[in-house]
């Protein structure tokens, strides 16, 4: 018998596993033993399921591949922080960055190989979005950090980010899939509540997960609360602006009143007069939110600067003035190009 094209294991459901061992003759509950190999226990071949016969791996080779991504370089920062280059099984490329910090241990993970926007600070977007991550290489890099931190640190992680490259909700439903696999007790058990989803702006993906009542948390990308300057440097503005933006973020917070982060980098000449800020205080009335300013990490041509400690104190007293809650985040890996906006697969 000719075996067509080798299908990806993971992609099948729990169910469609027992299934396929009903079919070949063989007990259902082999297919639970399989799949917490493969999610439980993140096994990247099939001769690794050791409490399975040899003819059942033989049996599973015949008809499935494991398509587990592999780390192939490692850079350490002199802050701690790691950075991943991962391949996947396609050879196209990713990176994804361990944090660390004295209380915790956080991921910040890759959605897209590329981006599917046009933000001009951002390095990752300067590469064209060649396909969306699948959710068992998302999940993959999740472990592969889970793995580092227990080896480097001593503990496991902790936290999770969806702000590595690519825009998180442009890739909606595997996101999701990867997410429920992260949080499921027959995956890695993580809370969601330690998981942030960080997006640009995408409307009508926002009020879908509002629908939907998903338990992570939010963050918005947001740089600017006035149209003009957001769509100078995140051209993609221009069809989804902010009254947009606002509306589904207040229809977000109207369904499941959780507070929103703000993301916001202060550049020199950009967005750093005192318009700008009272503009971001009157965007951040409608719901409870917090602002982090986030410290700018170069990328190469100069056209983007930090603004001065001046500016950001502006931004710090007129928040706090106006009882948004505000912190400000300095960078961390900037020395192996693992910051902020720095993804961009240098190596």
């Amino acid at each position: 018998m000719q075996i067509e094209k080798k299908k990806d294991i993971r992609a099948l459901t729990k169910n469609q596993l027992r299934d396929f061992f009903v079919t070949q003759g063989d007990k259902a509950f082999r297919g639970n033993q399989v799949y917490e190999w493969l999610w439980q226990k993140s096994a990247h071949s099939f001769d690794a399921m050791t409490n399975i016969s040899k003819e059942t791996r033989a049996l599973l080779e015949d008809y499935f591949v494991i398509n587990h991504i592999r780390v192939d370089q490692i850079q350490r920062s002199e802050d701690g922080t790691i950075k991943n280059a991962v391949r996947l099984h396609d050879g196209l490329v990713v990176e994804s960055v361990l944090i660390p910090t004295r209380t915790r241990t956080t991921a910040c993970v890759s959605s897209q190989v590329g981006c599917s926007l046009d933000c001009k600070f951002c390095a990752t977007a300067r590469l064209k979005r060649m396909r969306n991550l699948n959710p068992d290489e998302i999940y993959d890099q999740v472990v592969a950090i889970d793995n580092e931190s227990r080896l480097y640190f001593d503990r496991p992680l902790s936290n999770i980010v969806f702000m590595g490259m690519g825009e998180p909700l442009m890739n909606y439903n595997n996101v999701l899939k990867a997410i429920d696999k992260i949080t499921s007790p027959e995956g890695l058990g993580m809370s969601p509540k330690r998981i942030t989803v960080s997006t640009s702006g995408v409307p009508k993906i926002i009020k879908k997960m509002a629908d939907e009542q998903v338990r992570f948390n939010l963050a918005v990308s947001l740089h600017s609360a006035i149209d003009e300057i957001r769509t100078s440097i995140m051209p993609f503005n221009a069809t989804l602006p902010l009254a947009d933006l606002r509306e589904a973020l207040e229809y977000w917070f109207q369904k499941t009143k959780s507070r929103i982060t703000y993301e916001y980098v202060v550049w020199q000449g950009i967005n750093d007069t005192q318009r700008d800020v009272d503009a971001l205080v009157k965007f951040c009335r409608f719901a409870p939110s917090k602002v982090n300013l986030i410290e700018y990490n170069p990328i190469d041509d100069g056209e983007f600067q930090q603004a001065s400690d001046k500016a950001i104190q502006m931004y710090v007293d007129t928040l706090e003035r106006n009882h948004i809650t505000v912190t400000v985040r300095r960078s961390r890996g900037k020395d192996i190009d693992a910051a902020c906006g720095q993804l961009a697969n240098k190596s």
